[in-house]
């Protein structure tokens, strides 16, 4: 089946409807219809705010950590961490679960053995057992196999399947055998084969009944949409189909917390009553009850593949409070502050790639470059700006973000600002307030986050000023980072440089003086500056004027590349924040008085971890004090719990450098007089394939992993059976790869 010629604006449409429907449906999740009716009314719109609400909802933001955002964005990882490959076996993505998943703190509902299908089934993955079998009703009773997480999570895999439902089916089959089975894979099944199918198809009718008829056809599913489809032809009031479906179909007939089979009716319902419209069959889904925002992101993530963003954007403003913005909470930690169109950008790739082609884009694009119709991604004004994304500004035509100018004066500043980490909101939702407060999270997924951005890396961007502004306009790169006190502080970035928008010949410093004029465009650039052990929290741009004016300027990109050069230490200012900057996979994380880190690991081995994917080429050095313990050391090119390189003090007074990829294997070691109460430092140097260890100053061990090298990844401390102690953490580039930046600006003409 070839790529859809629109895929990635429908992906990205996709990607949309479900953060939008889970966003919409997840303050009132689990109300009954006569509740929703009773306190809320129809749902037409956000209703966080409304006083019907509990306190703690009430006052949430709309965007938020949920399992429905996470899993679906995570599980689907396993197609490129396994070779994008057609034939990928249910072991394989369970062998993905245990990557990602942080044991009791990320990704999905943690409501125990026996009650949380999710729950349950990583316990058998995490015991060894692999999937299919850690989730089957064999092994895990039919009431429990049959809960709604099959469904909730299967959209990412729809969406790697353009116009192709029969190979959707099969990887539904797989991804949801993982933890669910029975009657749950066949409603995941036909979401999944729906949702692919609408990349070609628009008709809801023909959808359905291609998904229908890719399950069996005596299954409870395809007997409860045939009801639905039936009731729906002979009756236009959907609250008596509801009624209907309640009657025969409802959660008195069916065990469990969350039971599959009434909330995929309500899809159903949402379906065929809403006509194809967004926000009627939001609305129906919304109101119905139930599983609200599970079954919310299924409607929507459907409707946005089938309507593209015109389908979205007919009725009220749903893309602006959003912006794009999502949560992922996993073992990752630097994909965890992320927007929809960087997670449309992955799938496609995916889907590409298992259609047989190569990336739409290099692997090189920017970060941010809003090449999608009204995107934002995460980007928020703040000062005299709006926002929005336009056509014919970005280089060679195409869209850019632009920031409309208010009314801009000497000492009003206007600013286009994302977030690069935890922004002051989503502080409640990180692992520390959960663990503080759970009754206030029942579900104890928190937000684990890692920056995006560090000090030592190169910000780059291109702003162009409007050919119609009434004078020039000084602009600057940004960043801010968190403080002793947990509040943001920072400014310009310095060293800054304008180059020429062609050839990348550095121009002139960046100074305050440094004016763009109408029709000129520059391309910034600027190294972001040591923060004392802070997290890096936002970038962005800032505008200003040397006199009133009124005006646009135009963000065309905005990226940032290099090792990090940075010191992970507690700030000399204390805060809280710089411990939050951490992936926590051990038993405890606590200060302590001789070191900033201390961890214990009870049994098995646990991680710390901080960075990104991003990383490829650098140094990471730490002092590690071990004390009774199995092994402690330092881990490079971390990409989860399962894939990373280590280098291991261990307990038999051996050094070893270790490659975990799913499974352990040993690469070199030597030994070494473990010195007990007293510390080592550790160091590994990561470049392409060759990996080196040192101990002490001295080189131990060189490795050459020629075989499915990892290539980038975080840093991590290690702690195995015991407690390490260790003061620091530093991450540097190798010698003559980072690039100074002393300063300066480029400026060219638009012809």
């Amino acid at each position: 089946m070839p790529i859809p010629p629109d895929y990635a604006e429908r992906v990205y449409a996709g990607v949309l409807g479900k953060v939008i429907g889970v966003y919409l449906g997840r303050p009132f999740e689990n109300w009954t219809h006569a509740r929703i009716e009773e306190q809320l009314g129809e749902i037409d719109y956000y209703v966080n705010g409304h006083p019907a609400l509990d306190a703690a909802k009430r006052h949430s933001p709309i965007v938020q950590t949920d399992d429905d955002i996470s899993g679906t964005f995570t599980f689907v990882r396993a197609l490129p961490d396994h070779g994008n490959r057609r034939d990928i076996s249910p072991a394989q993505i369970g062998r993905t679960w245990l990557n990602y998943v942080v044991e009791e703190r990320s990704t999905h509902w943690w409501g125990g053995r026996g009650l949380s299908t999710e729950h349950t089934a990583y316990l058998r993955l995490k015991d060894g057992m692999p999937a299919p079998r850690s989730g089957s009703a064999a092994l895990n009773g039919t009431v429990l196999s049959e809960q709604i997480g099959a469904q909730i999570f299967i959209d990412g895999w729809a969406m790697v399947a353009p116009g192709d439902p029969e190979l959707a089916v099969d990887l539904a089959r797989k991804a949801a055998s993982v933890s669910h089975d029975g009657e749950a894979i066949h409603a995941a099944q036909v979401v999944a084969a729906m949702e692919a199918a609408a990349f070609v198809e628009s008709d809801t009718e023909r959808l359905i009944g291609t998904a229908v008829s890719l399950i069996p056809a005596d299954c409870v599913i395809a007997r409860l949409i045939d009801d639905v489809r039936q009731w729906h032809a002979g009756e236009p009031d959907w609250r008596r189909t509801r009624a209907a479906i309640e009657s025969r179909y409802g959660y008195d007939r069916y065990g469990g917390n969350c039971p599959m089979v009434p909330n995929h009716a309500l899809i159903m319902l949402a379906l065929l009553y809403g006509r194809d419209d967004f926000q009627r069959s939001l609305r129906i889904v919304n109101t119905s009850g139930w599983d609200t925002d599970c079954n919310s992101g299924n409607v929507g993530c459907l409707l946005g593949i089938k309507n593209g963003l015109d389908g979205i954007d007919a009725g009220p403003d749903w893309r602006g409070p959003v912006a794009d913005r999502m949560y992922l909470s996993t073992a990752d930690g630097g994909r965890a502050i992320t927007d929809a169109v960087t997670e449309a950008q992955h799938i496609v790739t995916v889907g590409r790639a298992l259609a047989g082609q190569p990336p739409e884009a290099p692997t090189n694009r920017p970060r941010f470059s809003f090449a999608l119709p009204g995107s934002v991604q995460g980007f928020l004004p703040e000062g005299s700006a709006t926002l929005d994304n336009v056509e014919r500004h970005g280089a060679g035509g195409g869209r850019a973000l632009a920031i409309r100018l208010g009314r801009l004066a000497p000492g009003r500043a206007a600013r286009a600002i994302t977030a690069t980490f935890t922004p002051p909101e989503a502080v409640e939702l990180t692992d520390e307030s959960v663990l503080a407060a759970p009754w206030l999270h029942p579900g104890k997924y928190a937000l684990l986050a890692c920056p995006t951005l560090y000090p030592g890396q190169i910000v780059h961007a291109r702003v162009e000023a409007d050919r119609d502004n009434p004078g020039p306009v000084s602009c600057r790169l940004v960043t801010r980072h968190y403080d002793g006190r947990n509040k943001l502080t920072g400014g310009l970035l310095t060293g800054g440089q304008i180059l020429h928008s062609r050839t990348g010949a550095r121009m002139q410093d960046l100074t305050p003086d440094t004016l763009l004029r109408p029709g000129e465009d520059l391309v910034l650039q600027g190294r972001v500056e040591d923060t004392g052990g802070q997290p890096v929290a936002q970038v962005g741009i800032e505008v200003d004027a040397p006199q009133r004016i009124t005006g646009t300027v135009y963000l065309d990109y905005l990226t940032w590349d290099g090792a990090p050069q940075v010191t992970l230490a507690a700030p000399a200012e204390g805060g809280a924040m710089w411990r939050r900057a951490w992936v926590q996979d051990v038993d405890r994380f606590e200060p302590d008085w001789r070191a900033a880190y201390r961890l214990t690991q009870n049994r098995g081995r646990g991680l710390l971890i901080q960075g990104t994917r991003e990383w490829e080429d650098y140094e990471v050095t730490a002092q590690v004090r071990p004390e009774m313990i199995g092994a402690a050391g330092i881990a490079a090119r971390v990409q989860g719990l399962r894939r990373y390189y280590a280098l291991l003090l261990c307990d038999d007074h051996t050094a070893r450098l270790v490659k975990v990829l799913d499974e352990e294997t040993p690469l070199a070691e030597a030994p070494l007089r473990r010195r007990y109460g007293g510390g080592h430092e550790l160091s590994m140097r990561v470049e392409g394939t060759t990996i080196q260890a040192r101990i002490d100053g001295e080189r131990l061990m060189t490795f050459e992993d020629a075989r499915r090298p990892l290539t980038g990844g975080a840093v991590a401390l290690v702690c195995e059976e015991g407690t390490l102690t260790s003061e620091w953490v530093e991450v540097r580039p190798l010698p003559d790869t980072g690039r100074e930046v002393t300063g300066g600006r480029r400026r060219t003409a638009r012809p």
